[in-house]
């Protein structure tokens, strides 16, 4: 349950596939991150010919990844529906001409419009090398990206069978209590995934993934420490360069232009909304960095690499 001052806001079921798609479009870079590049339903074909049409592909430009997005309602039979239908999917995306459909949207979209654009020029991807970096992301294996309304064991169960990266988002819809036409959803933070195939294969000795981490975790381990002044530069398109300061309070937030922040990509986006930009997300932990040049992200692997050892000198004094 919600509670908005003297409203109750409690989960509700959405009317049918259709809603729970249009909020994962509208929201995509809140699934696939802020550099990610959301194409929408294309036919897409096997090598005899079978047709289908997956939900959506997403291109992340920062982790080089990409993903074939189905969005699903828990009340579809793993067996019957879902796994079948994905499995069409892989075998169509598989095909040569399936990916050079999507590179050649994906060269479109560049040219039409000024925030794919941004992008690549964000991703130090220049137009001449526009065509190699797609080739070499579209060459990898898809994620298989799935927003759903809830996850049951047999989809666990399922994605964990497949020899494709698997990540599930949860997507929920609350109502008011006693006014249902006033709705809201509840959509995932920091682009985390419910579940991860990718993280149960390669499961770290400290059992932490970098989902995990927060400033928090930074500050205790001393990576970070309270007062210490983090630093962002940001150019929106048409304006003038401006620096945010940042500074860590001591219950692991961010103070930037007066306001507290948990998230550094919250914290990230007021400072380029207020330079201007219309953006609605950003990558935080790539944006802020300390007095030495780190990013928030480099402390982070320092963080991960510290629990890492500490995991591998307990198990070596166990044994």
């Amino acid at each position: 349950m919600i509670i908005l001052g003297d409203k109750k806001f409690i989960e509700a079921e959405f009317e049918n596939e259709q809603e729970i798609e249009d909020v994962v479009i509208e929201n995509a870079e809140y699934f696939f991150g802020s550099s990610s590049i959301f194409i929408p339903k294309k036919l897409i074909k096997t090598r005899d010919g079978f047709g289908t049409i997956p939900d959506g592909f997403s291109i992340d430009l920062a982790s080089r990844s990409w993903y074939v997005v189905e969005v699903e309602l828990v009340h579809h039979s793993v067996w019957s529906h879902i796994a079948p239908q994905v499995a069409k999917q892989m075998i169509a995306v598989a095909t040569p001409e399936s990916r050079q459909i999507l590179e050649e949207i994906v060269i479109q979209m560049f040219n039409e419009s000024e925030d794919v654009k941004e992008k690549f020029k964000e991703g130090k991807i220049k137009e001449i090398d526009i065509r190699k970096v797609l080739g070499e992301i579209l060459s990898k294996p898809p994620v298989i990206g799935m927003p759903i309304n809830r996850i049951s064991q047999d989809l666990k169960e399922w994605a964990g069978t497949l020899r494709n990266d698997v990540r599930l988002w949860l997507v929920r819809k609350h109502i008011e209590f006693g006014a249902p036409e006033n709705f809201a959803y509840e959509i995932p933070e920091e682009y985390r995934p419910v579940l991860d195939t990718t993280e149960e294969k390669e499961k770290p000795k400290s059992g932490i993934a970098y989902y995990d981490v927060s400033l928090s975790d930074l500050l205790e381990t001393g990576l970070l420490k309270m007062n210490d002044e983090l630093v962002m530069t940001y150019k929106p398109r048409g304006g003038n360069q401006k620096k945010y300061k940042a500074f860590i309070t001591e219950d692991g937030s961010m103070n930037v232009l007066g306001k507290k922040f948990k998230s550094p990509s919250y914290a990230a986006l007021l400072g380029i909304q207020d330079a201007g930009s219309d953006r609605k997300t950003v990558n935080g932990w790539t944006s802020w960095k300390n007095k030495n040049g780190k990013l928030l992200a480099d402390l982070r692997v320092e963080y991960l690499n510290m629990k890492e050892n500490e995991a591998e000198q307990t198990a070596s004094a166990d044994g």
